[in-house]
């Protein structure tokens, strides 16, 4: 075959794409065990950090099957729909159906005799999406207390993160001091009604149990994260109203 043809040219390039794309293929199917087996890994560490319980690759399976006691997957009435497994449920997805038909994911945490849920949320930053987990512990009614009962009105713990918000600025969402904040913040007012937690330009109000500072020159990130909270729990208001022990 004369190599300086068109012809040559053409088969030589073709053999090439179809060889890189052979190789490409087995290498992705070949690595996907272990880039699932990662996926499982994050998502129960963070799980757990979101109910302040710190985990290793190493000992994160046996924490979650220690501390994890059940989940499941529910509907906007609080309701458990039977065969979805909440760990394999994609947020993203259930956000773009209508409230009514999303599967939200619901994980309960035992510890020292304390009872949490941990509910994941997933939003959009300023340059992409933003995601997180947020547990609420139970709430033990005192004897004598008249005050409206609401099984999970209080924040336990959060973790955030984000995929490609600004360095310093916006991706400070996943720092501690942003974070830490969240913490005995309530997403229910004395009434009853749903009052997710702002994220306040300029300072929060201390006293306020509804209010977190935003970060500074990440404001769009911050609010990124409130409409997120606001988007995702409001899905649960009424399981987390009525749940029971």
């Amino acid at each position: 075959m004369n190599v300086q043809s068109n012809s040559y040219t053409f088969i030589y390039s073709s053999v090439i794409v179809i060889v890189v794309a052979t190789l490409l293929a087995l290498a992705a199917t070949a690595l996907k065990p272990a880039q699932d087996r990662n996926i499982e890994i994050e998502k129960k560490q963070n799980i757990l950090a979101s109910v302040r319980i710190s985990s290793t690759r190493e000992n994160v399976q046996s924490l979650y099957d220690k501390y994890i006691s059940d989940s499941y997957t529910i509907n906007n009435k609080g309701e458990i729909i039977e065969d979805v497994d909440p760990f394999t449920v994609n947020l993203r997805e259930e956000l773009k159906k209508a409230p009514g038909k999303r599967n939200l994911p619901v994980f309960e945490c035992t510890r020292n005799d304390s009872l949490f849920v941990v509910i994941p949320v997933y939003g959009k930053g300023l340059w992409g999406p933003v995601w997180g987990y947020i547990s609420l512990m139970r709430d033990r009614r005192q004897e004598g207390d008249t005050a409206l009962y609401i099984p999970y009105r209080e924040i336990y713990g959060a973790i955030f993160d984000h995929k490609g918000e600004t360095p310093g600025l916006g991706a400070e969402i996943s720092q501690p001091f942003f974070q830490l904040p969240f913490r005995d913040k309530v997403i229910f007012d004395t009434e009853g009604r749903f009052t997710p937690v702002k994220v306040v330009k300029g300072g929060a109000d201390k006293a306020s149990l509804h209010e977190v500072d935003a970060i500074s020159g990440g404001t769009i990130t911050s609010k990124g994260v409130e409409a997120m909270l606001d988007t995702c729990l409001v899905s649960y208001q009424n399981y987390l109203k009525t749940a029971k022990e």
